[in-house]
């Protein structure tokens, strides 16, 4: 497995995002004027999802630390680091440090990225094995993960890529506005979370697959609940694309929490 060092900065990164998270989730109304960037609540709400997710799957792959069983987690979370920390870099001059809330998302952010570092050496030192003994992923399985690839990275692609005034980008799906600032980040999130899962399209670990489903899932949660505390600003008649906001969650999360509860969280079959 990985240094103690990465294991550690995971564990600083569970910290810092579960700090900011629980701020950010259950304040958005006060936090959202003084975030690092021009937010509305619903999307600092959102932002705190994210990183209650990220705390979450950071300790649940930190208390594991088995390579075979946490290494798609952990690529989602270095991936994630380090586009943030670029999409931030990119648009320095929007952002605002008034108020420590601002100042801790990015520090979470910039631990991550140091995280994704010394993760990524370790692992090019160390040449940790991804084979894992246990049952074998079913083809239909794979053809729901091939789907989860195509659907999720195609919106982070078009996230990180699409201008103002594109389609979907003026509350088409997501209910607001948003800024290109938001827009990237948004792209980097759901980026990061299709190319988490490439490596599993060919490494057939159904152990794996529920540890990662396990460890994501805190995704699914709080930004559902975000998006149904902030239902008013959905329109489902004139901008039915919101439809697709709330669907793509509890098409993935219902399956998948039934999938939990069936075959459990994923753990080390020796």
């Amino acid at each position: 497995m990985l240094s103690n060092i990465s294991r550690w900065l995971t564990y600083l990164c569970v910290l810092l995002y579960g700090i900011a998270g629980v701020f950010l989730f259950f304040l958005p109304e006060a936090l959202a004027p003084v975030f690092a960037w021009k937010v509305t609540a619903f999307m600092t709400m959102t932002i705190g999802g994210w990183c209650i997710g990220n705390a979450w799957l950071a300790y649940i792959s930190a208390r594991r630390w088995e390579w075979k069983l946490v290494y798609t987690s952990l690529i989602y979370l270095w991936t994630f680091g380090i586009g943030e920390l670029i999409v931030l870099l990119i648009f320095r001059d929007k952002l605002k440090f008034g108020h420590p809330i601002a100042m801790l998302y990015v520090a979470a952010l910039g631990v991550n990225a140091l995280t994704a570092i010394v993760g990524v050496f370790d692992s090019l030192r160390i040449r940790p094995s991804t084979k894992a003994s246990g049952p074998s992923t079913s083809k239909t399985q794979v053809a729901l993960l091939v789907a989860f690839v195509l659907f999720v990275g195609f919106l982070g692609i078009y996230g990180m890529s699409a201008q103002i005034g594109n389609a979907g980008t003026n509350g088409g799906i997501f209910p607001e506005s948003m800024s290109l600032f938001t827009l990237r980040s948004f792209g980097v999130f759901y980026f990061s979370l299709a190319m988490a899962v490439v490596p599993l399209l060919w490494n057939h670990s159904l152990t794996a697959i529920l540890h990662h489903s396990f460890a994501s899932y805190a995704f699914i949660i709080f930004i559902t609940i975000a998006a149904f505390v902030y239902l008013r600003l959905f329109n489902f008649i004139e901008r039915p694309g919101g439809l697709a906001y709330f669907g793509a969650y509890l098409i993935v999360g219902i399956p998948v929490l039934f999938a939990l509860r069936k075959q459990g969280t994923g753990v080390s079959q020796g």
